[in-house]
């Protein structure tokens, strides 16, 4: 099995910074396998945010957070990090770590497997 732990998050004024992380632990849990974030706002679906791979490197959603945040990855340790500049009150969210097999296109398809979430808030 697949565990997935955020940490980071918070509360922030717009236009500031702030960064989340995600560590990955399990026997079965590979280097190669894609990992990314998704959030969700009050009373909105959950959306793709950004996803990484070993072999295609990062991939961000076509909307508003391109230019803003940026993935990166640690393979040695199984961890991720998502660095966010210039937050918007409409960044506001439940962050989700997000993983699937080998292959998954995070993007494109269900993660298999889903951390807790951490909070993010962007005031006004």
């Amino acid at each position: 099995q697949v565990q997935l732990v955020e940490s980071g998050g918070g509360l922030v004024q717009a236009g500031g910074s702030l960064s989340v992380s995600c560590a990955a632990s399990g026997r079965t849990f590979s280097t190669y396998a894609p990992m990314g974030w998704f959030r969700q706002a009050p009373g909105k679906e959950r959306e793709f945010v950004a996803s990484i791979t070993f072999s295609a490197g990062p991939v961000y959603d076509a909307g508003s957070v391109k230019g803003r945040f940026t993935i990166s990855r640690d393979y040695g340790r199984n961890t991720m990090h998502l660095q966010m500049n210039s937050l918007e009150p409409e960044d506001t969210a439940v962050y989700y770590c997000a993983a699937g097999p080998v292959g998954t296109v995070l993007n494109e398809q269900k993660p298999t497997y889903w951390g807790p979430g951490t909070q993010v808030t962007v005031s006004s």
